[in-house]
């Protein structure tokens, strides 16, 4: 009779819908000791179902969300990020007797991203614009700008043990190649050889010590690749197996700036300019007659895009300071979260998370699914949503290795755009979904406490499966 009261006050429908979603979120509960989830209809806002709705939770990742939704609101997809290149002195026959220098603005694009993966590209352009200007040749220093941003280069949240990995790279307002470099090693041409190393791109600014040796044995198979913390020496050790393929390790450096000086002096010089007497980190432009001699643009939607679809923390982290640098005033972490802050409270998030950085690498990052369900019901309404919602990866997302075949067949291909994140243990994913009736919603699944990954991703797509099939 109670069962019978129950059906009678809701669309059958609904209850369908409602007892999937459950029956799904029991079994996500195995997979990881805190679960808490929040769909609900995208145009009506009414709750489809909730689980622990309100529960803070390390949510990696899904910080992205709000920093990229954030720089939206502030700056617009059309903002434009500019790098200059300045010179100073006299130009006789060919030679500048002065100097050059390179303003930096938290832009995160100067690298081989965009350019076949050549990372030398964009400078080696620059080097042949001064050609075009008449420069054959400099003396006189170089200056590096980068007191946009403040010298806090590495969050004092991430992981000590992790400063090596790209995810960790330092941020800073002058940067080159995600500020990493490639280590590639490349087996031997028989066992007990040396395997030989490479660095992309090939500058003098890091040096390799150790060595790799090859085997024919897939269980001695192992290399080892670091940095020394507080330096540029990288160290490799291990064995490599003789018929593997190269392998390949992406390696944060320590110094942005100097790496960005290494690498413009290094594509100078592959176009015949030399003469570079010092490279010399700064805060600010020394006084003189500077003259503006490249403008480098990038946009800021193109940043946007790197962040959401690739979860490139860099590029995250940089956006999180250039708001704290444009809006505050302080290209700081600090800066950038007041930005965030302000930002929340419009959306109506203004009590119970956390946050502390802008890519969601710190563990101390914390909200609530209904948190991250209410700021994409905000962004689906906003002016600029489609540029967010298209920044964002979606099921079947065949540019993407894990996107290509997570949700991937029909009728799920293309009906999840989401965003989702990963940290030891933790597992989330927030977006928005299409129902096979047509109905859109928006959700929020986060899992804490998971045994493994894996297996609270395949929960959390059969979560997504009974809305979509049930919806």
């Amino acid at each position: 009779m109670i069962i019978g009261l129950l059906l009678g006050a809701m669309p059958l429908e609904a209850a369908s819908l409602g007892s999937a979603l459950a029956a799904e979120v029991r079994r996500a509960r195995r997979t990881a000791t805190e679960v808490a989830v929040h769909i609900a209809e995208l145009d009506s806002g009414r709750t489809i179902y909730e689980w622990e709705a309100d529960r803070g939770m390390i949510v990696a990742s899904n910080v992205k969300l709000v920093t990229t939704a954030a720089a939206l609101e502030e700056l617009g997809p059309d903002y434009i990020l500019e790098t200059q290149a300045l010179l100073r002195g006299r130009l006789i026959d060919g030679v500048l007797h002065g100097d050059v220098a390179v303003i930096g603005s938290g832009d995160a694009t100067i690298s081989g991203r965009f350019f076949e993966g050549d990372p030398m590209a964009v400078l080696r352009q620059w080097a042949r614009r001064l050609k075009e200007l008449g420069v054959r040749a400099l003396d006189g220093d170089l200056y590096l700008v980068h007191g946009f941003f403040d010298d806090e280069l590495v969050h004092r949240d991430w992981p000590q043990d992790q400063l090596a990995r790209w995810y960790e790279a330092p941020v800073d307002a002058l940067s080159f190649s995600d500020n990493c470099i490639l280590v590639r090693i490349v087996p031997g041409a028989r066992r007990g050889s040396r395997a030989m190393v490479q660095v992309v791109p090939d500058l003098d600014f890091v040096h390799v010590e150790g060595t790799v040796v090859t085997t024919d044995s897939v269980r001695r198979h192992h290399v080892m690749v670091d940095r020394e913390p507080g330096s540029d020496t990288i160290r490799i050790a291990g064995q490599i197996l003789r018929s593997a393929p190269p392998v390949e390790t992406w390696v944060t450096i320590d110094d942005p700036a100097r790496y960005f000086g290494s690498a413009l002096v290094k594509a100078l010089e592959i176009e015949g300019i030399r003469g570079v007497r010092h490279i010399r980190s700064v805060e600010t432009l020394p006084s003189g007659p500077w003259r503006t001699a490249i403008t480098y643009r990038s946009d800021l939607l193109t940043m946007i895009e790197v962040t959401n679809r690739r979860s490139q923390n860099y590029f995250a982290e940089s956006l999180l300071k250039g708001l704290g640098a444009r809006r505050c005033d302080s290209g700081s972490w600090r800066g950038g979260l007041e930005v965030l802050a302000e930002f929340l409270r419009r959306v109506g998030v203004d009590a119970g998370y956390r946050l502390v950085d802008g890519s969601g690498m710190s563990r101390n990052n914390v909200f609530s699914a209904r948190h991250l369900t209410r700021l994409l019901t905000y962004m689906s309404a906003h002016r600029w949503s489609r540029e967010f919602l298209g920044s964002l990866p979606y099921s079947g997302y065949e540019d993407h290795p894990r996107w290509r075949t997570r949700l991937a067949e029909a009728p799920y291909r293309g009906n999840v755009v989401a965003k989702t994140g990963s940290l030891r243990g933790v597992s989330t994913i927030s977006g928005y979904a299409n129902g096979v009736s047509g109905t859109t919603y928006v959700f929020s699944v986060l899992c804490n406490g998971a045994g493994s990954i894996r297996d609270a991703r395949r929960a959390q797509d059969r979560i997504l499966r009974a809305l979509i099939d049930h919806g």
